[in-house]
């Protein structure tokens, strides 16, 4: 059952009923307001608010307006007269029929509107697709335009060229004509002088030749001896490593490819326990690319049994451990992955470019077993020297300074 709105205030003029409806704190989005020329309703849950007008008013210039805590509306009057009362003392039943009456004339408003509206939005988009259809036409029509001057201006280029290659042909031929007249009354020429001057030449040539001789000799004579041929051998020294000789750290590197010689050769299972193995399986390596397909597909315990039975062969390969480090640290097993990654940096020395990748990994893999056992001071030890291996690496970055930030955070909580 709704509460009914007493406390409301109205004022008139001869033309105009001016009243204001209390919200009573409701938002504006939650009123609901119907208004014709002899009904008003403004509906708030659970608030209501109705008005049976004395005399009709002009609906289609009435306004409200809704703010602060109050509606306002604004009635002009049919009947230039001043009203004895805001609302007419009538009858349940007669108040029942003006609503109705009302609510239908509202209705039938609404639908009006909205018919309106949507022939106003069909000629928008008719009057739109004409002027989109006079500006397609025109674009064509200007494309046209550009396509006509343009072959118009390609036929007249052609039909210029067709007519200067006729012309220059006719050169040509005319040309023709004329060298070959010229060739016949020259040649006619040169027989006659050939013949009158062939005693008197003679001695002229043999001159000529005589001097181009000795032009040849003297030149011959100014060039200098030609160089000698031979071979330059150049010889460079063998390197396992990717820096150069003069950037390298001799000692270290010959230390670390010395322990790398040891492991390959180290066997350290006992020879009863390699009998049960097939010939493969006593292969630490064999072994190490199996836990590493073990751990791609997503068998970390089958890899960790085969990184532990290779190490059982042979205790001197970093990686073995190392792998094995990443597999308890999707076990959750956060102390053997500390351990296997401390022992793999024991055995990552020296320090040198070949094993720079591994120390990474190792120590990046112990940081996080440190950070998962909340142990952000260590885990942030090993993330840094990580990155200082790597320098530019930018997942480690951003790994190094989100660790930093949890030990800011935790420090201030303190």
């Amino acid at each position: 059952m709704p509460i009914l709105v007493t406390d409301y205030s109205w004022t008139q003029t001869d033309s105009t009923v001016c009243l204001s409806v209390p919200l009573k704190g409701t938002k504006v989005s939650h009123v609901n307001i119907l208004s014709t020329d002899e009904y008003l309703k403004v509906h708030y849950p659970p608030y209501l608010f109705e008005a049976f007008l004395f005399e009709p008013v002009d609906d289609n210039k009435s306004n409200v307006k809704v703010g602060d805590g109050v509606a306002v509306f604004s009635m002009p009057k049919r009947t230039n007269k001043v009203w004895e009362h805001l609302m007419t003392a009538t009858n349940h039943k007669e108040k029942k029929k003006v609503r109705e009456r009302s609510l239908l004339k509202y209705q039938e408003n609404l639908c009006a509107q909205s018919i309106l509206k949507a022939k106003q939005q069909h000629a928008e988009k008719k009057y739109a697709l004409e002027r989109m259809m006079k500006l397609e036409k025109e674009k064509k029509h200007c494309i046209q335009k550009i396509k006509t001057g343009e072959r118009e201006k390609s036929t007249a280029e052609l039909t210029a060229w067709k007519l200067r290659q006729k012309q220059r042909a006719e050169q040509e031929d005319q040309l023709k004509v004329h060298s070959q007249g010229h060739s016949r009354d020259g040649l006619q020429s040169t027989t006659e002088k050939q013949e009158n001057g062939c005693s008197n030449g003679s001695g002229f040539k043999w001159d000529q030749i005589s001097n181009s001789e000795a032009k040849s000799k003297s030149k011959q004579k100014d060039l200098p001896a030609p160089r000698l041929v031979g071979n330059i051998q150049v010889t460079f020294t063998l390197r396992l490593f990717p820096t150069a000789l003069r950037e390298s750290k001799v000692i270290e590197e010959e230390e670390w490819l010395k322990r790398q010689a040891e492991a390959g050769r180290n066997r350290t299972a006992d020879v009863e326990e390699l009998e049960d193995l097939k010939e493969e399986e006593r292969n630490p390596y064999w072994l190490k690319d199996k836990g590493d397909k073990c751990f791609v597909t997503g068998d970390h315990l089958g890899a960790v049994y085969a990184y532990s039975l290779a190490i059982r062969l042979n205790r001197k390969i970093p990686a073995l451990y190392s792998n094995r480090a990443a597999c308890h640290l999707k076990l959750k097993n956060l102390h053997k992955a500390i351990d296997d990654s401390s022992q793999a940096l024991y055995l990552l020395t020296p320090p040198v470019a070949a094993n720079a990748a591994a120390r990474t990994r190792a120590n990046v893999r112990r940081g996080s077993a440190f950070c998962q056992l909340q142990l952000y001071a260590e885990g942030l030890h090993d993330y840094q020297a990580a990155l200082k291996i790597e320098p530019d690496n930018e997942v480690l970055q951003a790994d190094t300074q989100r660790i930093r930030d949890i030990i800011q955070r935790t420090a201030a909580r303190c």
